[in-house]
């Protein structure tokens, strides 16, 4: 991460950065069907969700040209040229303030998600989004300052703020999938259709949150591992694109886990009973017609949308109303 402020020696580990360009670039061909395919089966969406995924794109493309131009510089510009090595390329410095861009939205976006999930609980989403905020601030910061340095030996003097960023980018990963987990789960009703549909949101939500954390650690450990080095880029340059995927995937998903909460659970069974025929001393024989119950419960669950905030955003459990079950017997 900016923790390439530790960089001295780059000559030997521009390979890193060259399979993280590669890495990213594989992610962002995603990403850019992922986003085709947002539009085109979601023309409905509100305005702002729109902007989002468009805002999300646009970063994910100045990104990616930007890291393009950073190995291009130094493998093919300056090929033979080892002195270019000890000078930073604005390139490299000016990609965390947009991997910070497209971080901020997307973790802005689950966090309305965890709002929305926890029935506006403040304490939990303002703990979040204060992480969010500060991150955010962190990649400014250091962008404006890194841009005023030439070489990497100079860079070293933003350690500590490196430090905190890459922390900060790994701290509300883990609090955002955990409070969604947590939420999610707590809304279970014990219907098996509307369960099942929970069980798959855990999943997919934790696991998208699960990519972007793994790769975020694996940044910092890289930088305080070896500090001197490209490495953290291999991990770093696709940290943003799992960020826009992330979101995408939750987006473009709706409409197939909104379609497990739409059938209903139905409970069907039949009791019959019959009574014993008797046949009395008179040699008259009576039988009583058995009797047939049929009981059938039908229940249903619907999920309600909020057409003011978060029309067609997320699928909540925790906020569908629950219709009172319709008991109908018949007798024969």
């Amino acid at each position: 991460m900016p923790a390439g402020a530790h960089l001295i020696k780059v000559d030997n580990t521009l390979g890193a950065a060259f399979i993280g360009v590669i890495c990213a670039a594989a992610l962002y061909g995603v990403s850019c069907i992922q986003t085709l395919y947002y539009f085109t089966r979601y023309p409905k969406d509100v305005w702002y969700i729109k902007s989002l995924v468009g805002l999300v794109w646009v970063f994910d493309t100045i990104h990616q040209c930007l890291i393009c131009h950073t190995v291009y510089f130094y493998l093919v510009t300056n090929f033979s040229n080892s002195t270019s090595l000890a000078d930073m390329i604005w390139s490299i410095l000016l990609e965390v303030l947009f991997n910070g861009l497209i971080g901020f939205l997307v973790q802005a976006f689950l966090t309305l998600r965890v709002w929305r999930l926890s029935g506006n609980n403040l304490y939990i989403t303002s703990t979040i989004a204060c992480l969010v905020v500060a991150e955010f601030g962190c990649s400014i910061a250091f962008t404006v300052q890194a841009l005023q340095l030439r070489t990497w030996e100079e860079l070293k003097a933003l350690k500590g703020l490196s430090i905190t960023v890459n922390i900060l980018a790994v701290v509300p990963d883990v609090f955002i999938a955990a409070s969604l987990f947590f939420f999610l789960q707590r809304s279970r009703t014990g219907f098996k259709k509307s369960d099942t549909m929970i069980t798959r949101l855990i999943v997919f939500t934790v696991s998208t949150g699960v990519f972007t954390s793994i790769c975020a650690i694996a940044s910092l450990v890289s930088i305080l591992v070896w500090e001197n080095t490209l490495i953290y880029v291999a991990f770093y340059f696709s940290l943003g694109r799992l960020y826009s995927n992330s979101v995408l995937a939750t987006l473009n998903a709706r409409i197939a886990i909104r379609g497990l909460g739409e059938d209903s659970d139905e409970l069907s069974f039949s009791l019959q009973t019959a009574t014993k025929s008797c046949q009395p001393a008179f040699n008259t024989t009576s039988f009583l017609r058995p009797a047939n119950i049929s009981i059938k419960i039908n229940t249903t669950q619907e999920l309600t949308r909020d057409h003011q905030h978060m029309r067609d955003l997320e699928v909540s459990s925790s906020s569908a109303p629950q219709i009172p079950p319709r008991t109908t017997r018949s007798l024969p």
